[in-house]
């Protein structure tokens, strides 16, 4: 008896798998820039995304002892997680949370789903409605969240070189990496022992840092791993569409024409790029 309808089937399984995980981290990164926005008045940026790497990397590294991991010990290893950290966390969170100091969580989540050929027009669309004239402030953050979408292209490149290895443990490298740089960072810019943040912003912090973070990282490893980069990317314009529909939704943002403009820039280009693939 043939076992291809059940191979066939198996396949279709695990495919509907990934894919209902990438819509999930889709949802999961597209509330962060809410969350952000949350802590902003009372937590800076700095110490903001300090805590949420530290608090992820504490929790990961808990995981994956529990599970039975060891930590790598190969100097190696550990550098190639320092920039994995630092281009998957620490500086794009950082410049995300920097640049919603000065526009809407939604048009942040717009110019962070962009993939890069298509930054540019985006840009140019987004900064002639948004950005008040002369505001050079809302210019340079939006500029600071298309950089965030670079550093988010070239993360999962990056992060395949992590294949075979344990997810959790990837994730907590990377994780710890990314708190070891910005702690001090925190430290110095931000005196965040001096700061009184409210109860909704620790909240909002937590959040960014449990599932946000440590949950989104186990995520989006496995999903490198089984997708690959372009497949893992590909949410990005959901992750734009959740982001627009929180902000308005919760923190009463308005919807303009740019950002419609922008998500359906973003759809356009995911097809463009995608179609290629699927041509026999």
């Amino acid at each position: 008896m043939s076992t291809q309808p059940q191979q066939t089937t198996s396949g279709q399984t695990r495919l509907a798998l990934e894919i209902g995980l990438l819509l999930l981290l889709a949802l999961i990164w597209g509330s962060s820039f809410t969350l952000i926005k949350v802590a902003l008045p009372t937590i800076p940026p700095f110490t903001m995304v300090a805590a949420r790497v530290t608090i992820a990397a504490v929790l990961l590294i808990l995981i994956a002892l529990a599970q039975g991991h060891a930590l790598p010990r190969q100097g190696s290893l550990w550098a190639a997680f320092v920039v994995q950290g630092l281009l998957q966390s620490a500086l794009p969170f950082t410049l995300i949370s920097w640049g919603e100091v000065h526009i809407t969580s939604g048009l942040a989540g717009v110019l962070n789903a962009t993939p890069p050929m298509f930054v540019l027009v985006i840009a140019m669309s987004t900064m002639r409605v948004d950005a008040r004239s002369g505001d050079t402030a809302a210019l340079l953050a939006q500029a600071a969240i298309l950089a965030a979408s670079f550093c988010y292209a070239l993360a999962p490149i990056w992060g395949q070189r992590f294949a075979g290895r344990p997810v959790i443990v990837t994730a907590a490298g990377t994780m710890s990496c990314a708190a070891a740089l910005m702690l001090p960072i925190a430290a110095v810019l931000d005196r965040p022992w001096t700061l009184a943040p409210t109860t909704q912003a620790i909240t909002a912090v937590l959040g960014l840092a449990i599932v946000c973070t440590a949950l989104a990282m186990v995520i989006y490893f496995r999903l490198i791993h089984t997708l690959g980069p372009l497949g893992t990317t590909s949410g990005s314009y959901l992750r734009a569409g959740f982001a627009v529909a929180l902000g308005t939704t919760l923190l009463d943002e308005s919807f303009t024409w740019s950002m419609l403009a922008g998500m359906l820039l973003i759809v356009v280009g995911v097809m463009a790029i995608t179609a290629p693939m699927r041509r026999p």
